[in-house]
Formats: C-alpha cells, sequence, structure tokens
C-alpha cells in the first residue's frame, strides 16, 4: 500500500510538472502577446518633467553655468546654459595623399560619432568647402578645458589636418533647431 501511495504521488507530480512546462512554452511561443498586455510602453509615453529648479540644480552638481532669462514676450523664466563651440578650420597640414586623407576623414566621423553617443556633443554638421571653417561642434560639457580636450582628440586636430577654434555659447536648455 505505502508503494501504491508512493507510486500515485510520483504519476501525479509528473503529469503536474507537465501541465507546467507546457503553459510556459505557450508563453514563450507568443512573447508580443505578454508585451501587448504590459504597461511598460504607456509608461515611456508619459514625458519626464522637471522644475526649473531641479534642472539648474542638476546642472550645478555637474559644474556648468547657468543663468535665468526672463523672456519680454511670455514672461518665462527659462534657465540658459553655457555650451561650446567648437569651429573646425583647415589646419597647416593638408600634404595626406587621398588615401590617408579618406581614411582620416573616416576617424573623424568616428570620433564626432562617439562624442554625440557620449552625450559630450549634441549637434556636429560641416560647412560649404569653400570656406576656410570646415565645421562646428557644439560641446555639451561643464568647462572650456574639457571642450578643448575632447576637439583636441580628433584624429583629423591630432595630424594637422583641422585646427580647432573654441567659443563659450549659451542657449537656452531643451532648445532646439526649428524642424
Amino acid at each position: 500500500m505505502k508503494r501504491y501511495i508512493i507510486y500515485s504521488f510520483a504519476i501525479l507530480a509528473f503529469i503536474g510538472c507537465r501541465k507546467v512546462e507546457k503553459e510556459t512554452d505557450e508563453v514563450i511561443d507568443e512573447p508580443q502577446k505578454v508585451v501587448e498586455d504590459s504597461l511598460a510602453p504607456k509608461v515611456l509615453e508619459e514625458p519626464i518633467t522637471r522644475t526649473r529648479k531641479q534642472i539648474k540644480e542638476d546642472l550645478k552638481a555637474k559644474g556648468f553655468q547657468t543663468y535665468d532669462y526672463i523672456d519680454e514676450k511670455t514672461h518665462d523664466t527659462i534657465v540658459m546654459q553655457q555650451y561650446f563651440m567648437a569651429f573646425l578650420k583647415s589646419g597647416p597640414i593638408r600634404s595626406q595623399n587621398e588615401e590617408e586623407a579618406a581614411l582620416l576623414q573616416k576617424e573623424h566621423e568616428a570620433h564626432l560619432r562617439k562624442m554625440y553617443e557620449l552625450g559630450y556633443a549634441d549637434i556636429s554638421k560641416p560647412f560649404e568647402y569653400n570656406s576656410n571653417i570646415r565645421s562646428v561642434t557644439i560641446y555639451n560639457v561643464p568647462t572650456f578645458k574639457m571642450a578643448d580636450s575632447l576637439a583636441h582628440a580628433d584624429p583629423m586636430v591630432k595630424e594637422g589636418r583641422l585646427v580647432v577654434e573654441i567659443h563659450p555659447w549659451w542657449a537656452a536648455k531643451g532648445s532646439s533647431l526649428r524642424e
């Protein structure tokens, strides 16, 4: 009798586990249904709002310079942040052959992409080629020294094909280009 109870229990346990595995497989086979039932997409759509004071405190803690600007038309208080605009100009060493220049260009573009991805640069775009100023990068860093260091890490600058000229620049925090 004892054996019968043990065997019955083992069979029931096996059947019970098998049923759970089947349910688990169904969930794995339908990952989209799980995502659709989730509240996560709705949460991500809600904007994160911070007060002007919180924005300024966060920037100050990171070492950024800011000031308040009062818009004459709307009377809104706008947080202005100091950025650094780096102008890349034609450098004195432009003797690289076509292949070397092409390789430097790829390294230059990779450097700028990395600056953007790391959050150090907000925008970097070229000017027309008939100008001595080749491109501009707006660095979103707290100090001139940091912007200068990042700009001089550019492979084109290191090789002398470009030279850097940096100027402090003020813009409203969160402002963007018009569409």
